[in-house]
């Protein structure tokens, strides 16, 4: 099955063509439905057998490479359209066709009625399709073309509902802002795989990697490298200072959210950081920058999750957070704990936005939580499985988001320093507060929501993944359980990604020797941390509301600066944005379009009619006057050979 690994690329393309083609004439929910979710279902089924078929190999065999033909062969430029088979890429497949479709089959509730049925369809496929070329690449020009193919299916699913209106503009120009946003990380990740191929003379994986070993190049290359391929990474997985897109990447469909910007697209960036990691093992400083902007990341968008008041901004900045942690993982040299939790957090925070959705459906697109209140009784499943996913995110054992998260916390203390794992642990205290008042505000407490709503529970085809994915949530980090509880069989998760990071844990070799009553130490002071958070988010927000209205009065500038969101988008639009639109105006239309170009063009042409005007006059139609001329040219004429001789 690992040789039919293409298929799982290619179902989800003949997916969109046939919704996309024959979609507006099928017409019939059900069976576009089934077409867009079944192609992703099939994916999966061959990603699993792909995975089971590995898993029989032995270790030093687990990596095949899938060629289907030749793509580019110019000089010493070698690329072949090939998919790489490995246990990062298929952790990465099993995550991407396992939780899309999921959320493929969720989408025929929540999508149901709209006009645009066909389409969202043939969207989310494309990008499912985009995504798998992405994971399952074995050269840097594929992995790129998957990496355009996901911006562009974010562009198409954010700016979905273009006609309605979002916030103080339209979704159209949310679409807009994630495009661009990501352009700019996705020119610094050209400018890496330009050096790349320039220093090894390969855009290949294997190669590349291989040659990084194996070269004696300079650090201040790979640092280049490493900083220009980052520079991407932060642009797609929304990290400081290419951040400002994903909140308002909210104005598309739930599902949109759920998929591209909580489980799959946004993950883009640590999944090729992993991918690259043994570059990143030979620039140090460039993995450090990297542990320090996840970080800061993580507290930051964290903080600003405190005070949001509308469901989706809140599981925005949430992810924006979450995104953080994985880049300090990664920073701190701990690529398995980073993946480990890419992968928990596509269960729990699927999960969290499916749940927002079915609040959203049944409030009539209310999304506001202020505006809740009491939607446990109206709702009972989707916020029994809203709680799952909250305590996963807040890290409170046995949930998997305790396994993954601790597990980040532990190596930040371990392999990195003191104020990496305060921030981290501070930072997961400010999780599970917000996550809470987010759940204590929405299903708890006394209703604050009109009698012209009429909240019910989501139909089964939505209720059903939602459980599902609580199921996940639940048991899916116990293949990540740490060595100190797991005994001799060890964490398996990082067992089974070892063969991708031995040549990078071996040239980093950083792992300090701390004992086990640390590591439980710390564990503790987390969990428990994490618990007092939600008791007091229950003390504020369930038992005496008053003391948010009164601290956000008393501390009203700190509560405007988080409200609005530290002014960054105030402050890009300040520096970068008007002074680009208003140079454009005054500067490239008005001078150099109007007065240069469209004046060069307009000045020829009134060149050419004053002279036509003076040429004119000696077409004067009189016989005589053409035989002078023709005379005194020839007069001239002679005259000037025999000077000339």
């Amino acid at each position: 099955m690992i040789q039919l690994i293409y298929l799982s690329v290619i179902l989800p393309l003949l997916g969109f063509l046939i919704n996309g083609i024959f979609g507006s004439r099928i017409k019939n929910e059900k069976v576009i439905g089934t077409i867009g979710s079944g192609v992703i279902g099939l994916a999966f089924f061959i990603s699993l057998l792909a995975f089971i078929e590995t898993l029989s190999l032995p270790v030093d065999q687990r990596q095949t490479i899938v060629e289907l033909f030749t793509w580019l062969n110019v000089a010493s430029l070698d690329v072949s359209f090939a998919y790489q088979v490995d246990q990062l890429s298929l952790v990465m497949a099993l995550v991407v066709t396992g939780v899309g479709f999921i959320i493929h089959v969720y989408s025929i509730g929540y999508m149901h009625g709209d006009k645009g049925f066909w389409r969202f369809f043939s969207y989310m496929n494309l990008f499912i399709f985009a995504m798998m070329n992405l994971v399952l690449a074995d050269n840097f020009v594929l992995l790129f073309l998957g990496w355009e193919g996901v911006g562009l299916c974010s562009y198409l699913l954010i700016g979905f509902w273009y006609e309605r209106k979002f916030e103080k503009s339209t979704t159209a120009d949310a679409a807009k802002k994630a495009f661009i946003v990501n352009r700019i990380g996705d020119f610094g990740f050209l400018l890496g795989m330009f050096l790349i191929y320039m220093t090894f003379g390969s855009l290949n994986f294997n190669d590349v990697f291989s040659r990084t070993l194996a070269f004696n190049v300079d650090t201040s290359t790979f640092n280049l490298i490493a900083l220009f391929l980052f520079i991407g990474a932060t642009g797609k997985s929304a990290q400081i200072p290419l951040f400002v897109w994903l909140p308002d990447a909210m104005a598309g469909p739930t599902p949109v959210s759920a998929l591209i910007h909580a489980a799959t697209m946004v993950t883009a960036g640590v999944y090729m950081v992993a991918r690259c990691s043994i570059i990143y093992a030979s620039a140090p400083a460039i993995l450090t920058l990297i542990a320090v902007i996840g970080v800061l990341t993580a507290i930051f968008a964290a903080s600003i999750g405190l005070v949001q008041n509308d469901i989706k901004k809140v599981l925005a900045y949430s992810t924006i957070s979450q995104l953080g942690y994985m880049f300090l993982g990664l920073g701190v040299g701990a690529f398995s704990a980073g993946i480990f939790h890419l992968m928990t957090h596509a269960f729990f925070k699927a999960l969290l936005f499916l749940s927002a959705g079915s609040v959203i459906h049944a409030m009539h697109e209310h999304q506001d939580i202020q505006g809740y209140g009491g939607l446990k009784k109206y709702l009972p499943h989707t916020a029994l499985t809203f709680l799952i996913a909250a305590l996963a995110i807040s890290g409170i054992p046995p949930l998997s988001g305790f396994f993954s998260k601790d597990e980040i916390l532990w190596y930040s203390f371990a392999n990195g320093s003191l104020i990496l794992w305060l921030i981290g642990a501070f930072t997961a205290l400010l999780t599970a507060f917000y996550m809470f008042r987010l759940y204590f505000l929405t299903f708890e407490g006394k209703e604050r929501f009109g009698h012209d709503k009429h909240p019910h529970e989501s139909p089964k085809v939505m209720t059903i993944p939602l459980i599902v994915l609580a199921v996940l949530s639940v048991i899916g980090g116990y293949i990540g359980i740490p060595e100190i509880f797991s005994g001799e069989h060890g964490n398996l998760f990082h067992t089974w990604l070892a063969p991708i990071f031995k040549n990078t844990e071996r040239k980093l070799a950083i792992y300090g020797a701390h004992t086990h009553l640390e590591e439980i130490l710390l564990m503790t002071i987390s969990v428990a941390g994490a618990a007092l958070s939600i008791y007091f988010a229950r003390h504020v927000y369930l038992k005496n509301p008053h003391i948010a209205a009164n601290t956000a009065k008393k501390f009203k500038k700190a509560y405007n600066i988080l409200w609005n969101k530290y002014y960054v988008d105030e402050i890009y639009d300040a520096s970068v944005v008007n002074p680009i639109v208003k140079g454009s105006d005054k500067i490239l239309w008005r001078i150099a379009d109007n007065k240069l170009i469209d004046g060069l063009v307009n000045g020829t042409a009134s060149v050419v009619e004053v002279l036509s005007a003076k040429l004119r006059k000696m077409q004067t139609g009189v016989a005589q006057f053409y035989a002078l001329v023709m005379m005194l040219g020839i007069v001239i004429a002679l005259f000037w050979i025999i000077l000339s001789l």
